[in-house]
Formats: C-alpha cells, structure tokens, sequence
C-alpha cells in the first residue's frame, strides 16, 4: 500500500543548495564536504542527489495514516535527457512501526538518518532547515490524531453497514432497512469528514512544505490514489444510504411490504 500515501516527502535535493554556497569552516556540513573523498565528490559533481544519499538521507519519504516507509528513486531521482521521468520508479526500502496516533516529524526523522550514518556532527539546521515547515506541521498533529480516530470509526461503521446489508437481503420488513439506512448515512458522515480532514492536512502539510522547504532543495506531492480512495468509500456509502433509504420507502415488488387484499369466496 506504499502508493496509497497521504503525501510524499521529496529530499532527494537537500543539499543542492551548498554546491555554490561559499565555504565556512564553522559548518560540518560545509566541512563534510571538503574533506570527502574524491570519488564523493565527484559524485556530487555529477548528481548534486549525492550530498544527501551520502548524509544518509533517504530520496523519499511516504507518509501514512499509521506510519512512514522511506526509499530511493532509481535509477535517479532527476530526469534528464538520458532518463526520462517515466522510467523513474520509487524502491521502498523501509518503513517504521505501526503506530496509532502518528504524526509524521521530518525534523527529527532526518536528524536520526544523520545520526545513524554516521554523521552526528551534522545538524539538520546546517542544512538551514527551515523552522517554519516544522511549525506549519505541529499545527497539523492534532487534526491527524482526529482523522485516525474517525477512520477508526468509519471502518466499525462500515463492518457493521455490511453485515446489515447482508441481513436486509434475506430478512424483509421496512425496519431492516431503516436500519441499514441509518447506519449507512452515519458512516457515510464519519468517512466523509475523516476524509475531508485528511485532504486538508495533505494539502496544507505539501503547502508548508514547498513554501519553505523549496529553498534548501526539499518538496512534497499529495498522494492522489490514497485521496480518490477515501473518497470514493465514502461516495459508496452514501449511494447505499439512498439505495437503503428508498428501499425503506418503497419496499420491494413481491414481497410483504404491501397489504394484500383477501379473498373470500362467494357461495
């Protein structure tokens, strides 16, 4: 389900910005790069993904309702004339923990990607990360929290809606179905809001994200597939609150729904 994020952290182009940068000695990252090696800088030379693959930081980062997986662009993450953006593909190579409630941290998961390589002496404010992404994501964290809990109902409901439905297909009476159209419209309600609320910290979250993020090279994209899938469970709910709504109204022709006259012979 790694295509069916919530958005997509590009940071492939972190680093970018400190090829032309004047030299400070103050900076470790300015300092890392002056004392690598030939081979790594030649390899920034050529593709300036380098500085933050050899930082340890990941191309991309996949953000989920309940957790991150993080990977590479291959062959590259920049088309040229010799690669074509559609023969670029993303190669998950991990994802963290299941975790409810999650909220995704960039600051702090980039700065354990640099810690882990190796490069500890590296903060990410050398790489002039800017505060205002992370301020414009905490204020994200509580509506987050919200949508897990309203997909969490949402999908209760929805459980519960199937069962229903099944039960209206062989039990007949106009309460089944008023039943099965009160539980469909509530869950149509909850999915509907958990997937407005989910839409807005998408867009917002990718907003923050390219407005401040784009100076030191970073971007981020909506997951359009996980967008169209929640909309259209929630589409379908509501098409089964109306199927169910005039099945309540109307009844079914043939069944024991409509009084029937009795007959009674003449003698």
């Amino acid at each position: 389900m790694n295509d069916y994020s919530i958005l997509t952290l590009n940071t492939s182009r972190i680093g970018a910005s400190f090829l032309n940068a004047a030299h400070s000695s103050s900076n470790p990252l300015i300092s890392f790069i002056d004392n690598a090696t030939n081979s790594v800088e030649n390899a920034i030379n050529q593709d300036v993904s380098s500085v933050a693959r050899t930082l340890g930081i990941h191309d991309f980062y996949n953000v989920h309702v309940l957790d991150f997986c993080e990977g590479y662009y291959n062959p590259g993450p920049v088309p040229n004339t010799t690669l074509p953006r559609s023969q670029i593909h993303r190669n998950v190579t991990s994802c963290s923990n299941r975790t409810a409630m999650y909220s995704f941290d960039p600051r702090t998961t980039l700065q354990q990607e640099l810690n882990v390589s190796g490069h500890s002496n590296v903060a990410l404010s050398d790489l002039n990360w800017p505060s205002n992404v992370d301020k414009g994501l905490h204020a994200l964290v509580i509506a987050q929290k919200a949508t897990f809990v309203l997909y969490c109902v949402a999908i209760a409901l929805i459980g519960v809606a199937m069962l229903l439905a099944l039960a209206g297909l062989v039990v007949e009476g106009r309460l089944v179905a008023f039943v099965n159209v009160l539980v469909d419209w509530l869950a149509f309600l909850v999915i509907g809001l958990a997937s407005a609320i989910a839409t807005a910290v998408a867009v917002k979250a990718v907003d923050v994200i390219n407005t401040y993020g784009n100076q030191i090279g970073a971007q981020a994209s909506t997951g359009s597939k996980f967008l169209v899938l929640t909309w259209v469970a929630t589409a379908v709910m509501l098409v089964a609150s109306i199927v169910w709504c005039f099945e309540c109204l109307v009844g079914r022709k043939g069944t024991g729904y409509r009084s029937k006259e009795v007959y009674e012979p003449q003698y």
